[in-house]
């Protein structure tokens, strides 16, 4: 399936790589279909992620793995917010987070209140919101990326 982005132009997307979020993203409830996408030419940049949308050529959320920016990350979801991604293991879990990158960039944050977590063997995804008290919607991580030995980001 031929697609629109803003960011990456025409894209062809396989039906597999269509990922279903039921209730949709907070704020985006309307839409439904997302796929994933990374900027193949940057290899070195791989850890942000592209939640692109299907549906909208221009709503795409950049996004990462929570451990690049919290090595102890481990957010208490309620049972009803990922029931409907069925049977969730260790290996068909992929979570990420929703970063903000303002025009001042040493002002980019993470959500870690509301991630975003997919079962890859169905293809279904939630954003869910964490009972975590300490963790935070703007959780800054300019430093965090800077400072990393080896970093890819």
């Amino acid at each position: 399936m031929i697609i629109k982005t803003k960011c990456f132009g025409q894209v062809d997307i396989e039906e597999e790589k269509i990922i279903t979020f039921e209730h949709g993203l907070f704020g985006f409830e309307d839409f439904k279909k997302f796929t994933i996408m990374f900027d193949n030419e940057k290899p070195d940049k791989i850890c942000i992620h592209w939640l692109q949308s299907m549906e909208e050529p221009t709503l795409a959320f950049p996004m990462l793995n929570p451990l690049l920016v919290n090595a102890d990350y481990n957010p208490n979801v309620d049972d009803d917010a990922i029931a409907g991604l069925d049977d969730l293991t260790e290996d068909n879990i992929a979570m990420f987070l929703i970063i903000t990158v303002p025009s001042d960039i040493k002002k980019m944050s993470a959500n870690l209140k509301a991630p975003i977590i997919i079962n890859s063997d169905n293809r279904k995804g939630a954003q869910v919101v964490v009972n975590n008290q300490d963790y935070e919607v703007k959780y800054g991580i300019y430093d965090i990326l800077t400072n990393k030995e080896g970093s890819r980001c």
